[in-house]
């Protein structure tokens, strides 16, 4: 028999079962430093570029955003905030500010979404967002929190400018890693049982 066929994932202990099991998100808020050093992230990075990839595109990128470059992104996010709401509090305007600078590591996941003969611009979309996914739980493997966000800043053209992000191009997530200052609580998960159906013919 199969090594695959004698382990009973169900009624068994089964690390990469239990590894999913486990992945939470962390909450920005309460990530911390340090964060992972440039050798774990490139690790991270190993087994999270490791996802389906129709025609072997290779349809994503990332760019790394850390140290002062947090700080100097969160000036130009809360000065963008403002042109495009000049009526926004002050307090909406120092959260715009202070968004990138609670995680020591953020990782912008970036989506090729430009023409294609064979590959729709939707499946390497799919394969990007499979990547944030991966690195969630690469991040916590290694023991550190992580969150996949986007916001505005995801999706604005200034700020999309700003990031080196082509017109061809689209962020998939902000993936933002670091030690964790307060575990994140569990919270209700989806039945199974109740999202499957079986088609018939």
């Amino acid at each position: 028999m199969s090594q695959a066929t004698d382990t009973n994932p169900i009624s068994g202990e089964n690390p990469v079962l239990n590894a999913l099991d486990e992945r939470r998100s962390v909450p920005a808020s309460q990530l911390c430093e340090p964060g992972p050093g440039h050798d774990v992230l490139m690790r991270m990075l190993r087994s999270a570029v490791r996802v389906p990839d129709h025609g072997k595109r290779v349809p994503f990128r990332f760019v790394r955003i850390e140290g002062d470059a947090r700080e100097a992104l969160g000036e130009r996010m809360a000065a963008r905030s403002r042109e495009r709401d000049p009526s926004a509090s002050e307090a909406v305007i120092e959260k715009d500010r202070r968004r990138f600078l609670h995680a020591p590591v953020i990782v912008t996941v970036i989506a090729a979404q430009g023409e294609d003969a064979k590959i729709p611009a939707s499946e390497r979309l799919l394969s990007a967002g499979s990547v944030c996914f991966a690195l969630l739980q690469a991040a916590q493997a290694f023991g550190f929190g992580a969150v996949w966000l986007t916001g505005w800043a995801a999706y604005d053209p200034e700020m999309r400018r700003v990031l080196g992000v082509g017109d061809d191009e689209a962020i998939v997530g902000f993936i933002h890693i670091g030690s964790i200052r307060q575990p994140a609580p569990e919270r209700d998960r989806p039945d199974p049982a109740q999202l499957l159906t079986d088609w018939t013919p």
